[in-house]
């Protein structure tokens, strides 16, 4: 087992029954974000033997394309504006308040670039909620409200020089030509990686961008 996943079941143990447990993890676009969420969360349930994990992606929130295109952002998809930031704080208080009935998620589906309502369910059950995305630290309004829902936030520390192939390569894989995605690299994940590399200072842990 991990020692991520060690010091987590750990964590875990000390939770109160009726108590959640909400760890953030964040990164720059094409850190590790998602598969180290995922992992942690197969981890936790496998240990307890029973579903207590879930996880929360922050792209769920992400603005319609349609939307996008009226206020003419649809090109810097992915910058901080690009998200119902304030539909996720709200989220965000739900399910750290509510406890006895499921809360419902939205998931953002890559093969249709679009949000799908209510696909995910945080249970009563599941006392480790894992959010992940870039923004989860940014220290402006109302992103900025986030870090008081966070029971511990952890932070993949990723140099440019690694995350700029996966990046471009994602794009590839969702259609678009070389220059295209290299294009798009350039205009969008380039700064949001800069700013996001900022936030890192708020973070409760930094860990080592996984290989």
């Amino acid at each position: 087992m991990s020692k991520l996943g060690d010091d987590l079941y750990q964590i875990l143990n000390t939770v109160e029954a009726g108590e959640r447990f909400v760890l953030g993890i964040v990164g720059a676009p094409g850190a590790g974000k998602s598969t180290l969420a995922s992992k942690l969360c197969s981890e936790m349930n496998k240990r307890n033997d029973s579903e207590v994990a879930i996880v929360v992606p922050m792209d769920g929130f992400h603005f319609s394309n349609e939307y996008l295109a009226q206020i003419k952002l649809l090109p810097l998809k992915g910058i901080p504006d690009t998200f119902d930031s304030k539909s996720f704080v709200k989220l965000l208080d739900e399910i750290c308040k509510t406890k006895n009935e499921s809360v419902f998620c939205p998931r953002f589906d890559r093969s249709i670039e679009a949000s799908i309502p209510d696909d995910i369910e945080v249970k009563p059950q599941h006392k480790l909620v894992i959010m992940e995305g870039n923004y989860l630290l940014l220290d402006q309004s109302p992103w900025s409200e986030i870090t008081k829902y966070l029971s511990q936030s952890w932070f993949i520390d990723c140099p440019m020089e690694v995350i700029l192939p996966r990046l471009i390569q994602r794009h590839m894989d969702g259609g678009k030509s070389e220059q295209a995605a290299k294009s798009k690299v350039e205009s969008t994940d380039q700064p949001n990686a800069r700013l996001i590399e900022a936030t890192k200072i708020r973070a409760t842990r930094v860990l080592e961008c996984p290989s």
